[in-house]
C-alpha cells in the first residue's frame, strides 16, 4: 500500500532543485495555496490526447519566462470510462499506467456521485455520472487525465439477520447474540469522531456512517491518556493504525474476506529514493508516543487536524514536499500529506529531511513470519485476536499471537467475535462469561469457517438497524460497520 504522497520513481535532480526553489519562494511569500504545479493540464497548450481502447494523455508544460522545463508524463487508463455500482469500491491505480513512475492525485468532480481517496480508492455513492481528475503532482513533472465515471444502481443485497442462539460447550449453555451479514454487503472501519484517538458510543458511530450493523472493533486505551487503538486499522484503503500482533480481518474490493496474522512495516525515503542516506521509518501510525521515550510515529489525516501533543521533532510533508521541521509543537496534519515525529535516539532521522525537498512513505504488509501478503485490494481491516477458528476447526494460541493478559489467556468475560462462513457471509456474535477456549468452540458451532476475537469486556457491543443488541459499557474508539447505504 502506498502512502498519501508516495513517489516511487527517481526525480531528476535539476527538476527537483528547480521545483524546490519555486516552493520555497512561494512559502516565503505566503502563497503556497496558489502554487500551480499543473501548468500542463489536459487541453492546455501543447497537450495531446490519444484514444484507443482506453484513455491516454501526454501533457506538456506551457512555456514561460525562465520557467523550468517539466517532463511530460503519459497517463493511460485501460478503459474509456470506469463503471462502478453504488456501494462498491475499486482501486483506480490497478488500471492506471504512467510513462514515468511518479506521484499522482485523484479528485472527484462530484463526491455525491463518486468519492475518491488520495490513494485512488473509488467508491460509488449514488447512481449518476461524474469525472475523476488524475493529476501528476511530482516536482518537475506534469500530466493530467480526466476519467469519466458512471455509477450504476447498487446491487441488491439481502438484509442482515439477527438471532439469539443457544450453544452448549463443555456442559455449559450460552445464549449467543448473533447477526449474519450477507456476502457483498458494503463495509467500512468506523473511527470515533472520524479521528483516531477519539471515543463515541457504538450507536452514534453507526449513525454517523449510516450503518445497518455495527460491532466493536479492536482493543484501545480505555483507562488513561488518549484513546488510541492497539490493533491494526485499515480505513478507506490506508493504514490508519499499526498494531502488529494478533489477527486481522480484511475486506477486499472484489468481495473476498481475508483473515491473517498481519504485520505492518512503515518505510520512507526522501528525494524520490530509499537509499541509506535518506531513508527513514516509523514504528506506528497515528499513535501518541510516550513523552521522553524513543519513538518514530507517522501521522496521517485519519488522525484529525493535529497530532495531539507537543514534543519531539515533527517533520511536515504536504503534497510530497517537506514544508516544516519543528520541535515541540502540536503540528497540523496536511490534508494532502503527513507528519512524522521522531523522539529520543530516533531524533537523528529528522536530519534526513530538507525543507523544499521530496519525502514519501509506503506500508509493507507481511504475515507473522515476515512474508509479504497480497492485501493490495483490501480497503477495510480491523486487527484484534486471537484467532479462534481456522478452516472450520478450533485454532487458538493467544500467547503465540503476542497476548499476555489473563483476560485473554485464562479468564472468562464478555466477548465479541467475527467469523467468515463458507458461503462468504459474515457472522458477528457476542456472549457473556466465556473463556477464550470456550469462545472458540462457540464460534465453531455457530458455523464460522474462519473466526477471530474482537475487543471484549466493557467494550463488547452489537447494534443492528436502530436497536442495541448488546450494550457496550463504555465509549468506543472504533468499530466494524456494515450497511447498504454507508456514508464513508
Amino acid at each position: 500500500m502506498k502512502g498519501i504522497s508516495q513517489v516511487s520513481g527517481r526525480i531528476a535532480r535539476t527538476a527537483r532543485v528547480a521545483a524546490a526553489t519555486v516552493l520555497l519562494a512561494a512559502l516565503s511569500a505566503g502563497a503556497v495555496g496558489d502554487l500551480n504545479l499543473d501548468s500542463g493540464a489536459l487541453g492546455g497548450k501543447g497537450g495531446q490526447l490519444a484514444r484507443g481502447n482506453g484513455l491516454a494523455v501526454a501533457a506538456a508544460a506551457a512555456p514561460g519566462n525562465g520557467a523550468a522545463t517539466k517532463t511530460n508524463v503519459k497517463i493511460e487508463y485501460v478503459a474509456k470510462q470506469e463503471t462502478v455500482k453504488a456501494g462498491a469500491r475499486l482501486f483506480l491505480k490497478e488500471k492506471l499506467t504512467l510513462s514515468d513512475n511518479v506521484a499522482v492525485s485523484f479528485t472527484s468532480g462530484n463526491p455525491a456521485v463518486a468519492r475518491v481517496e488520495a490513494n485512488g480508492l473509488l467508491t460509488g455513492v449514488a447512481a449518476g455520472k461524474t469525472n475523476v481528475a488524475i493529476t501528476v503532482t511530482a516536482s518537475g513533472y506534469t500530466g493530467r487525465l480526466t476519467l469519466p465515471v458512471v455509477v450504476a444502481a447498487a446491487a441488491p443485497v439481502a438484509a442482515p439477520k439477527r438471532a439469539a442462539v443457544r450453544v452448549s460447550v463443555s456442559g455449559k449453555a450460552y445464549t449467543v447474540q448473533t447477526v449474519t451479514v450477507p456476502k457483498g454487503t458494503p463495509v467500512t472501519a468506523g473511527i470515533a469522531g472520524r479521528a483516531v484517538g477519539q471515543v463515541q458510543s457504538l450507536k452514534s458511530m453507526a449513525n454517523s456512517y449510516m450503518a445497518d450493523v455495527a460491532v466493536n472493533g479492536t482493543f484501545f486505551e480505555a483507562y488513561k491518556g488518549p484513546a488510541d487503538p492497539y490493533g491494526t486499522i485499515i480505513a478507506d484503503g490506508d493504514v490508519a493504525h499499526v498494531g502488529n500482533y494478533g489477527t486481522t480481518i480484511g475486506f477486499s474490493t472484489d468481495g473476498t474476506v481475508k483473515m491473517e496474522a498481519l504485520r505492518v512495516r512503515v518505510l520512507g525515503g526522501t528525494d524520490g529514493e530509499n537509499n541509506w542516506s535518506g531513508n527513514w521509518y516509523a514504528y506506528f501510525i497515528n499513535r501518541t508516543p510516550v513523552q521522553g521515550s524513543t519513538s518514530a510515529v507517522l501521522f496521517t489525516p485519519k488522525r484529525g487536524a493535529r497530532i495531539g501533543f507537543a514534543y519531539g521533532t515533527a517533520v511536515t510533508v504536504s503534497g510530497g514536499i517537506v514544508t516544516k521541521i519543528e520541535k515541540n509543537v502540536n503540528a497540523a496534519i496536511p490534508k494532502n500529506g503527513f507528519v512524522v515525529v521522531f523522539m529520543g535516539s530516533e531524533e537523528h532521522l529528522a536530519e534526513r529531511f530538507t525543507i523544499g525537498h521530496e519525502a514519501h512513505y509506503e506500508t509493507v504488509l507481511q504475515d507473522a513470519d515476515g512474508n509479504k501478503v497480497e492485501w493490495s485490494r483490501v480497503h477495510t481491516a480491523i486487527g484484534a485476536g486471537p484467532r479462534l477458528v481456522r478452516n472450520g476447526a478450533v485454532s487458538l494460541d493467544a500467547a503465540a499471537e503476542g497476548f499476555r493478559d489473563d483476560k485473554i489467556l485464562t479468564s472468562a468475560g464478555a466477548r465479541s467475535g467475527i467469523g467468515i462462513k463458507q458461503d462468504g457471509s459474515i457472522i458477528i456474535a457476542t456472549v457473556p462469561g466465556a473463556t477464550m477456549k470456550q469462545w472458540a468452540a462457540i464460534m465453531q458451532k455457530l458455523g464460522a469457517y474462519q473466526a477471530m476475537n474482537l475487543d471484549g469486556g466493557a467494550s463488547s457491543g452489537l447494534y443492528m438497524k436502530g436497536q442495541t443488541i448488546t450494550a457496550e459499557g463504555r465509549l468506543l474508539s472504533n468499530a466494524l460497520l456494515f450497511g447498504s447505504k454507508l456514508r464513508y
